[in-house]
C-alpha cells in the first residue's frame, strides 16, 4: 500500500468523525496509549514473588546456631534467604561482579558498552555486562537462552528492581540464590557445604572462594579446576587489597588458604528434631528451636556412649528429651543415635514411637488419690497375692510385703497395691486424668485397658511422658508462684521458640499442688530396692523425683526425673520392639538419666505448698487418720486429706491379767482385764507384713472358753474371690494341679479345705494344697477347728 492510499484512509477516517461528532485518534493519541500500555506493563513487570524455589528445611537451636538440615524437595542445598549478607561477601562479590553496583540504577552503561566492544573484537561472546541486579533477574526467570532480546528484557526488569527494592535487599536476592556448583544454590548453603560454619564467620580468603563460584559454576566447582579456580580468587583477592579494603598481609594469608575440596555433610544434631517438624507441617524455612546445642550434643554423646557399652547385649537404641521444667521448652531432643559400625536402624524416632508404659504411669494414679481424699501420703496398702478374675499382678521379685505404706510402694513400683489402688480409684477415673495431662496415645476405651493400664498396658511415648512429668513440677511452681493453676501446666513440649498466646485465666487443677508435691516427695527416695544402680552415677546430693519402668518380656526401659529446673526423660530398648534379657529401667535407662542431670546442675527444690494443704492427726503406723487409738503425729496433708477414712489397724484388745491371753467380758471379770491399744492386721496381709517386720507383735491367742464371734482368724490367700484360673499342662499334656493356700491368725490351726460341699483335705501349719478341679465353676469353703468359716467363688477356664 502506497503512501496516498493511507492518506486518503485516513482522511475519510477524518470525515467521518467530523460528520457523527467523534474524536479524531490523531497518531500522539497511539502514542500516548502505548506508553500508558508500557507503564502498566513495566509497574506490574516483575513477578510476586520474585523466586518461587522450594528451600531446604533448617532447624536452628535456641541461639540461632545451626543444628540439622533437609535437602529442598527439588535435590537442590538451598536455604532460606536471610535478613542480612555477611559485609564480607558484599565487598567480594562487588568488585567481582559489579564494582558500581551501589551507584548504577540496575544497568551499568559503561560496562555494557565495554561487553559489546569485547565480544566484536573476540567475534564471540566473552562479557555479558550484566550488573548483580541483571543476575538477579535472570536468576529469577531461570531462562537459559542468551540473545540480545532476553539481554534487553533483562535490562528493564533490571531497572524496574531497583525502583523496588533498596541495593542491600537485592544482594541479599542475589546471595540466596545464586549457584555455587553441583546441587549448593545460595551463599549460606555454600558456606555450610565447602566449609562447615555459617557464612558470616567464613575468613576473607574462604568468602573470595565462594564470590567468584556463581560466575561459572559449571566451570569452576571445587575439587576440580584447581589452578583456574585459584587465578580468580587471587586476583579478586588482589583487588580488594588495590582497593584498600583489606590490608597487605590480611591479602597474603588469604592467598594462603586451601581451596574448599568436596562439599561437606552438612551436621545433623538434632536429625529426628527436624524431621518431627517437617511431619508436623514446617518446612521449607528456617526454624528457630528450644534446643540447647550444648545439652543437645551431651545428650547425642552420652546416649553414643551407652549403647556402645549396651550393644554387647544386643540393645541398640535409645531416645532422650531434656525439658526446662518452668516453660516446657524442649532442650535436647534425641530420638535415636547411630553408632559406627552398628547396624541400629538410627532412622527411626523413639522419641514418638508408642512403646509399652511399663510403671511410668503409677505416680499419676498415686497423685490423684492423694487429690481427691481416697489416700493419704503415707496410708498402708495391701500388698498380697491378687486375683482379677484371669488377671493375677505380680511384684517384679514375686515377694509380698502384706502391707506398705502408699508412697513407699511408689517409690519402690510395687505392682500388686499399684492394681488394688487402680481398683478402688478407677479405670476410667484415671483414663480420663491421663488425657487431660496430655497423653494421647492412650487413644482406647477404659474397658480396652483394664486394670492392665497402670502396668503397661498402654502405649505412651517418651515426649508426651516426660512433658507430662514436667507438667506436675510446672503446676506445682504455678501455684506457688501464684496460688492459682493455669491450662499450660500440663500441655506439650515446646519445640519451636516463638511468641506463644498467654493464657493467664485461671482454671481448675487436674490435679492439686500438694498431691503433686507428695508426688514428687515419694519419687526422691534415695534408698530403692534390687540395687537401682542409677543411683551410684549421680554422686550430687541433689534432690529428683525419678521413676522407672519396665515392660513385660523386657523390651522397654524407662527413667524420668523431674527437678524444678530440668525433667530428663530417657527410653531404651530396640526400635524393633524385641526384648532382651536383664534391659530394665534401673540398670539400662536410670544410668543415662543420672548422667545428664549430673551435668546439668540442678540446685532447687519446689516448697511445700502448704496453702493448699490441711493440717490433721495421722496414725504414725498406719498412715491413716488417727483415732484415740493410735499414737498420732500432726501432718500437712492435701485439703481433701480430711475424707480419708480413719485408722482401720488399732483396736481395743482385752487381755488377762498375764497379758498371754484374750478374753471377753461374758467368761473374764472385767475388772482383771487389761485394755490395750494393738496394731492389727487381716490374716493374709498379716501372713506377709510379718515375714518382714519381726518387731510386729501377733494377737495372743483366747483364753480356752473364751471367743469373739465374728471375729476374722483366717483368710484364704489363693484363689481371690470370683477369679477364673487356668489348669496348666505339663509337657505330655496331661492337666497339672492348682494350688491354693490360706493363712490362719493361730500357728497351730487345723483348717478343713471343701470344693463344692467335697472334703478334700485338711493341713496343719502350713495351708497349701493341690487340686484339679474340673472346668467350670466351684465354691472352695475352708472351715477351722472353731468352726470359722471362709468361702471363695471361682472358675476354672478351659484351657
Amino acid at each position: 500500500m502506497d503512501k496516498t492510499k493511507v492518506i486518503n484512509i485516513l482522511n475519510k477516517i477524518k470525515s467521518r468523525c467530523i460528520r457523527h461528532r467523534l474524536y479524531y485518534p490523531y497518531p500522539r493519541f497511539w502514542i500516548l496509549t502505548a506508553f500508558a500500555i508500557f507503564m502498566i506493563w513495566f509497574a506490574f513487570a516483575l513477578p510476586r514473588p520474585l523466586f518461587k524455589p522450594v528451600y531446604s528445611t533448617i532447624i536452628e537451636d535456641e541461639n540461632g546456631n545451626f543444628l540439622s538440615a533437609r535437602i529442598a524437595n527439588d535435590y537442590q542445598w538451598r536455604f532460606p534467604k536471610t535478613d542480612s549478607v555477611p559485609d564480607k561477601f558484599k565487598q567480594c562479590v562487588r568488585f567481582f561482579e559489579d564494582e558500581y553496583f551501589f551507584y548504577h540504577p540496575g544497568v551499568n552503561p559503561v560496562s555494557f558498552g565495554r561487553a559489546i566492544i569485547q565480544n566484536i573484537k573476540a567475534k564471540k561472546v566473552v562479557s555479558g555486562g550484566s550488573t548483580l541486579t541483571m543476575q538477579v533477574i535472570r536468576m529469577s526467570l531461570n531462562d537459559q537462552s542468551r540473545n540480545v532480546f532476553t539481554k534487553l528484557y533483562e535490562m528493564l526488569l533490571a531497572f524496574r528492581l531497583e525502583l523496588g527494592y533498596s541495593k542491600n535487599e537485592i544482594l541479599n536476592l542475589y546471595a540466596s540464590h545464586a549457584p555455587f556448583g553441583g546441587n549448593v544454590v545460595g551463599l549460606d548453603a555454600a558456606a555450610w557445604r565447602y566449609f562447615g560454619r555459617p557464612a558470616f564467620r567464613l575468613s576473607w580468603g574462604e568468602t573470595a572462594a565462594l564470590a567468584v563460584l556463581p560466575n561459572a559454576p559449571a566451570l569452576i566447582f571445587p575439587g576440580k579446576n584447581h589452578t583456574i579456580y585459584l587465578k580468580k580468587r587471587n586476583r579478586l583477592l588482589d583487588k580488594l587489597c588495590a582497593k584498600g579494603i583489606i590490608e597487605k598481609t590480611t591479602c597474603e594469608l588469604a592467598k594462603a588458604e586451601p581451596l574448599p575440596d568436596k562439599p561437606k555433610a552438612l551436621p545433623q544434631l538434632a536429625p529426628h528434631l527436624l524431621n518431627k517438624l517437617i511431619n508436623d507441617g514446617v518446612s521449607g524455612q528456617t526454624i528457630r528451636t528450644t534446643i540447647n546445642s550444648d545439652i543437645q550434643q551431651f545428650a547425642a554423646n552420652t546416649a553414643r556412649k551407652y549403647i556402645r557399652y549396651y550393644a554387647g547385649n544386643f540393645i541398640h537404641n535409645m531416645a532422650i528429651v531434656v525439658l526446662d521444667t518452668h516453660s516446657g521448652e524442649a532442650k535436647a531432643y534425641v530420638g535415636n543415635i547411630d553408632v559406627e559400625g552398628l547396624k541400629n536402624t538410627p532412622y527411626v524416632d523413639n522419641a514418638i514411637a508408642n512403646r509399652s508404659s511399663g510403671s511410668i504411669l503409677k505416680p499419676f494414679l498415686y497423685a490423684a488419690m492423694l487429690d481427691e481424699g481416697q489416700l493419704l501420703p503415707t496410708s498402708l496398702v495391701s500388698d498380697i497375692p491378687t486375683h482379677f478374675g484371669a488377671y493375677a499382678p505380680e511384684n517384679f521379685e514375686k515377694t509380698y510385703e502384706g502391707v506398705v505404706p502408699a508412697d513407699i510402694a511408689l517409690a519402690h513400683s510395687l505392682n500388686v497395691p499399684a492394681v488394688r489402688e487402680l481398683d478402688q480409684y478407677g479405670v476410667v477415673k484415671l483414663h480420663h486424668i491421663l488425657h487431660q495431662i496430655g497423653f494421647t496415645s492412650i487413644d482406647r476405651t477404659p474397658d480396652y485397658y483394664g486394670l492392665s493400664l497402670i502396668l503397661g498396658g498402654a502405649e505412651v511415648n517418651l515426649l508426651e511422658a516426660t512433658s507430662a512429668y514436667s507438667g506436675m513440677g510446672r503446676a506445682v511452681l504455678s501455684y506457688l508462684s501464684s496460688g492459682k493453676y493455669y491450662a499450660d501446666d500440663f500441655r506439650p513440649a515446646r519445640l519451636v521458640k516463638k511468641e506463644y498466646p498467654v493464657d493467664d485465666k485461671p482454671v481448675p487443677s487436674k490435679i492439686g499442688a500438694a498431691a503433686l508435691w507428695y508426688t514428687l516427695e515419694a519419687l526422691t527416695t534415695v534408698n530403692r530396692p534390687w540395687g537401682e544402680i542409677g543411683w551410684d552415677f549421680f554422686a550430687s546430693t541433689h534432690k529428683i523425683a525419678w521413676k522407672t519402668g519396665t515392660s513385660i518380656g523386657s523390651r522397654d526401659a524407662w527413667a524420668i526425673g523431674v527437678t524444678p529446673e530440668y525433667t530428663v526423660g530417657v527410653w531404651v530398648g530396640n526400635s524393633s520392639g524385641e526384648g532382651r534379657p536383664g534391659l530394665t529401667g534401673v540398670t539400662h535407662a536410670a544410668p543415662v538419666m543420672f548422667e545428664i542431670f549430673k551435668s546439668l546442675k540442678t540446685k532447687t527444690w519446689f516448697r511445700q505448698p502448704t496453702q493448699d494443704m490441711q493440717k490433721i492427726s495421722v496414725c504414725k503406723q498406719s498412715g491413716f487418720r488417727a483415732t484415740d487409738k493410735c499414737e498420732a503425729e500432726e501432718m500437712w496433708v492435701p485439703r481433701n486429706g480430711v475424707k480419708v477414712k480413719s485408722c482401720p489397724y488399732h483396736n481395743s484388745v482385752f487381755l488377762d491379767e498375764t497379758g498371754k491371753y484374750r478374753v471377753t467380758g461374758e467368761s473374764y471379770p472385767v475388772s482383771k482385764m487389761q485394755i490395750q491399744s494393738r496394731f492389727v492386721l487381716p490374716p493374709a496381709q498379716e501372713y506377709y507384713y510379718k515375714q518382714n517386720h519381726p518387731e510386729y507383735t501377733a494377737l495372743p491367742p483366747y483364753m480356752p472358753g473364751c471367743s469373739l464371734p465374728g471375729e476374722q482368724m483366717m483368710d484364704i490367700l489363693v484363689p481371690d474371690n470370683n477369679t477364673a484360673v487356668y489348669i496348666p499342662k505339663g509337657i505330655d499334656g496331661k492337666l497339672g494341679m492348682l494350688v491354693f493356700e490360706a493363712v490362719h491368725r493361730r500357728k497351730d490351726a487345723t483348717i478343713f479345705w471343701h470344693i463344692d460341699n467335697d472334703f478334700i483335705q485338711e493341713t496343719h501349719g502350713i495351708h497349701k494344697i493341690e487340686v484339679t478341679p474340673s472346668i467350670g465353676k466351684h465354691i472352695l469353703l475352708i472351715e477351722d477347728e472353731e468352726g470359722n468359716v471362709v468361702r471363695r467363688r471361682f472358675k476354672v477356664l478351659n484351657n
